[in-house]
């Protein structure tokens, strides 16, 4: 889907190319090569999204009863309503969920805590100390920690040095889980980022005019991990192996794989009539789906106008998230 560059937007991309030449004029020598650097790894990570309104929320009703149908506990989509036009000025966010790999480069360089879950499957475990560990300690590590299904005490020191490896290097390109609202906030921070706001992921997802999906309207149950692939046993996959979930703007996995932090508490929208004992400055706001199972696989969970919320301390296991930046 072509985006839709208005004259206002026009000269807002105008403004940023002025400024970036300007600025490039007044460097010399390696810093003007490594601002060129740095801007184009930034274009690599990052969507640029337009100034501007776009729908927000919906008018969804649950017609076909699958509340009562699969016993969930609240009323569906009624703290979407009402549907309405919101204005986001122009914001950068991240192209794909955070990594294991990333939030680790943190962890390591920042002196932050290793996430609980790090610490019970071995993937805190750094390479050198694999690589030179006695072979003893390795069978128990990977019996113990890492649960690889062999009989490890066959295997050669370097068999199993291989084996984790591997293990460590699939885990790297996964979307970081098990991690609280405070620490994607601490990671964005020390990126020099934010999250987003609840507004600004959804203008991501759904671009201008409120799409169902980040795709389009209509559901398809190939377009994104939704937990029904067949492939694999393990629920997450690499962060943008589903090319086809993606928005109008070039933003990677927002229907499926994880669901993702944002910065806002879960508040009514304005001029809604639903009454949730949960609003206030309670629970943070979640958005996207994650690997379903089961009922979980349902294309509602999948919908880009979906709120879901928690406790900023919770720690779930397809909870991740991704950061933005003003500009």
């Amino acid at each position: 889907m072509k985006i839709k560059i208005t004259p206002g937007w026009r000269a807002f991309l105008g403004l940023l190319t002025t400024l970036a030449f300007i600025t490039g004029c007044e460097r010399s020598g390696n810093n003007e090569q490594n601002t060129a650097h740095r801007l184009v790894n930034l274009d690599d990570t990052m969507v640029l999204i337009p100034p501007g309104p776009f729908i927000m929320g919906s008018n969804k009703e649950d017609k076909e009863g699958a509340q009562e149908q699969y016993g969930f506990v609240k009323p569906l989509f009624v703290n979407e309503h009402p549907r309405h036009q919101v204005y986001v000025d122009a914001f950068l966010i991240d192209k794909h969920e955070v990594t294991n790999a990333e939030f680790k480069t943190f962890v390591k360089q920042a002196n932050y805590p290793d996430p609980v879950a790090w610490t019970q499957n071995g993937y805190n475990v750094s390479d050198d100390k694999l690589m030179t560990a006695h072979v003893e300690n390795l069978r128990w590590v990977a019996t113990d920690y890492f649960e690889l299904d062999m009989d490890t005490r066959e295997m050669t020191r370097d068999e199993l040095v291989d084996a984790l490896l591997k293990i460590q290097r699939e885990r790297d390109v996964l979307p970081v889980t098990i991690i609280s609202w405070f620490d994607a906030q601490n990671y964005c921070k020390w990126q020099g980022k934010r999250l987003p706001t609840e507004a600004e992921w959804e203008k991501a997802a759904r671009g201008e005019n409120g799409l169902e999906y980040p795709w389009g309207n209509d559901w398809d149950v190939t377009k994104a991990n939704t937990g029904n692939d067949q492939n694999t046993d393990e629920p997450l996959v690499a962060v943008g192996s589903y090319k086809t979930d993606v928005s109008p703007y070039g933003v990677y996995g927002m229907a499926g794989n994880v669901s993702e932090w944002v910065s806002d508490w879960y508040l009514p929208y304005p001029e809604a009539t639903y009454q949730d004992d949960d609003y206030g400055e309670k629970h943070k706001v979640v958005r996207g789906g994650g690997a379903g199972v089961g009922h979980y696989a349902l294309s509602i969970f999948f919908r880009s106008a979906r709120r879901q919320h928690t406790t900023p301390v919770t720690l779930g296991t397809d909870i991740g998230f991704r950061c933005a930046q003003d500009v």
